[in-house]
C-alpha cells in the first residue's frame, strides 16, 4: 500500500474519531476501539490480527497505567476527604499574607493538583477565592485566575494525574524525568498564567459568584484540618522517591556508580507502584485512622474514588490499543519514515496534534491519548533521550491545554462558580488556557537545547 493511501486512512481515522465523539456522542473508549479496528481493517490486516493488536495493546498499557491512576486516585480521595487541600490554602495564605495572597492561591492550586483531580480540587478551593476576595476587596479573578493556572498546570504536566502518567506509558516515557522537567516547565508557566495574568485581567471583568455558593468558608473550622506538614510530607514522598529512583538510574548507567543492593533498593522503592502505595498506605493511617476514620468509611471513599479515575483508565487502554493498530498495520513506520525527512520537530508536530484534537472535541484527555497514539510509533525512528521523551510528553499535554472553550466542561464549571457569561469565560479561563499551551511548548521546546 502506498504512502499517499496510508496516511489517507490515519487522517480519516482521526475525522472519524471525531465525528463519533462530536456528532454522535459516542463515549471516547468505544470511539477509539471503533477507529483502532477501522484503521486495521482499512490497512488490510486480518481480522484475527486487528483483534490480537487490540487486546495487545490494551493489556500492554493498563499494566502500568491502572495501577498508577488507580493509586493516585485513592490518595487524591483521602486529601480531599480530609481537608488537607483546604488546610495547604489556608497555611500558605497565612504565610504570603493577604497582599501576595495570589501567589499562594497558585501554590496552592499547583500542590493540590498532584493527587487530586482538577475540577474536585477546584470546587474544595473555590470558597477560599471567595473570602480572601471578600477580606481583601480584590476582584474574584485576582485570586480565581491564580488557583485555576496552577491546578490546571499540574493537572496537565505532573503525574500522578491521569494525562502525564497515560501519555508517558504510551510514548515510553519514564515518569522521574516527565515529573523533574514538569516542575521546570510548569512553574513558570503557572506564574505567567496565574498571578501576572490574573492582576491583568481581573481589572477588566467583573466576576459575581453567586451568593449560596459564597457561604462554605465563612464555616470552616480550621482548628479541625490536617496539619500542612504532614499534607506537604504525604505529596512529596511519591515524588521524592521517584525521582531519587530516576537519578540513581542515570548514575549507573553513565557508571558514575555501580550497581548494588542499594540501588536495588532504590529502585523498587522508588518505582510508581510502591512510591503510591506507600503514600497511600500513609495516607489511609494519618488522614485516616489517626483522625478517627472508621474502616469502613475508609473504605467507603476508596471505592468512590476509583469510578471517576475507571473512565479515564479505559481510554487510556483504548489509546493504547490505537497506537499498537498503528505499529501493527505499518502506518506508524510509515508516519516515522515521513517525519523524520521533514523540517518539524517531533516536539512542535506533538503539540499541534494534540491542540487539533482539544479544540474539535474538546477533553483534553483524549486529545493526550490521540496524540500520544499517533507519536508513538513516530518516536521510535528518533534516537530520543529519556529527557526528550518526557519533553514529548510535556508538548502533548501543553497542546493538549490550549483554547478550552463551550464544547469543555471545564469552561462551564469556571463560569458557573465565578459567575460570569461565555464572552467573559473566554476572556479570562481561554486565554489563560491558552498561556500555559504555549507557554508549556515555548519552555518545553526551550529546554530540548540543554537536555
Amino acid at each position: 500500500m502506498s504512502q499517499l493511501m496510508l496516511l489517507a486512512i490515519v487522517i480519516s481515522a482521526v475525522a472519524l474519531l471525531l465525528l463519533l465523539v462530536l456528532r454522535f456522542k459516542i463515549n471516547a473508549f468505544i470511539a477509539l476501539i471503533v477507529t483502532s479496528m477501522y484503521v486495521g481493517l482499512a490497512t488490510g490486516m486480518k481480522p484475527d490480527k486487528v483483534l490480537e493488536s487490540i487486546q495487545n495493546g490494551m493489556g500492554g498499557t493498563l499494566g502500568f497505567v491502572a495501577t498508577v491512576v488507580g493509586l493516585g486516585a485513592i490518595f487524591g480521595a483521602l486529601l480531599e476527604h480530609s481537608g488537607g487541600a483546604r488546610s495547604l490554602a489556608h497555611y500558605l495564605v497565612g504565610k504570603f499574607g493577604y497582599e501576595r495572597a495570589s501567589w499562594a492561591m497558585v501554590l496552592t492550586g499547583f500542590i493540590v493538583a498532584i493527587p487530586v483531580f482538577f475540577d474536585v480540587g477546584f470546587i474544595i478551593l473555590v470558597p477560599i477565592v471567595y473570602a480572601l476576595s471578600r477580606d481583601t476587596g480584590r476582584p474574584v479573578l485576582y485570586y480565581g485566575i491564580p488557583l485555576l493556572a496552577g491546578l490546571a498546570v499540574t493537572h496537565s504536566f505532573i503525574p500522578p494525574t491521569p494525562g502525564p502518567v497515560a501519555v508517558a506509558e504510551i510514548v515510553g516515557a519514564n515518569l522521574g524525568w516527565v515529573i523533574l522537567l514538569g516542575f521546570i516547565v510548569g512553574l513558570p508557566t503557572a506564574i505567567i498564567a496565574g498571578p501576572v495574568f490574573g492582576k491583568f485581567i481581573s481589572k477588566r471583568i467583573t466576576a459575581s459568584p453567586p451568593a449560596f455558593l459564597q457561604e462554605d468558608e465563612k464555616h470552616t473550622d480550621t482548628s479541625q484540618l490536617p496539619n500542612f506538614g504532614i499534607i506537604a510530607a504525604l505529596i512529596g514522598v511519591p515524588l521524592l522517591l521517584i525521582l531519587v529512583n530516576t537519578i540513581s538510574g542515570v548514575l549507573v548507567s553513565k557508571k558514575i556508580i555501580a550497581a548494588s543492593t542499594t540501588t536495588d533498593i532504590i529502585s523498587f522503592l522508588g518505582h510508581p507502584f510502591t512510591a503510591l502505595t506507600l503514600a497511600t498506605l500513609l495516607s489511609l493511617y494519618f488522614l485516616g485512622t489517626k483522625r478517627g476514620v472508621s474502616g469502613k468509611e475508609l473504605l467507603d471513599i476508596s471505592t468512590k474514588a476509583l469510578g471517576p479515575a475507571g473512565i479515564i483508565i479505559l481510554i487510556t487502554g483504548a489509546g493504547g490499543v490505537f497506537k499498537q493498530v498503528l505499529i501493527d498495520s505499518g502506518i506508524g513506520k510509515m508516519l516515522a519514515h515521513s517525519i523524520a525527512n521533514s523540517a518539524l520537530p517531533p516536539l512542535l508536530l506533538a503539540w499541534l496534534l494534540a491542540a487539533v484534537v482539544r479544540v474539535t472535541q474538546g477533553s483534553s484527555t483524549v486529545a493526550m491519548i490521540t496524540a500520544a497514539g499517533i507519536m508513538a510509533p513516530v518516536l521510535e525512528v528518533f534516537d530520543l533521550s529519556a529527557p526528550h521523551r518526557a519533553l514529548i510528553v510535556l508538548s502533548i499535554a501543553a497542546g493538549a491545554t490550549i483554547l478550552s472553550h463551550v464544547n469543555d466542561s471545564g469552561f462551564w464549571l469556571v463560569g458557573k462558580y465565578f459567575g460570569i457569561d461565555e464572552k467573559q469565560t473566554l476572556r479570562s479561563w481561554t486565554v489563560m488556557e491558552t498561556i500555559i499551551s504555549v507557554s508549556g511548548l515555548v519552555l518545553s521546546l526551550g529546554l530540548s537545547f540543554f537536555v
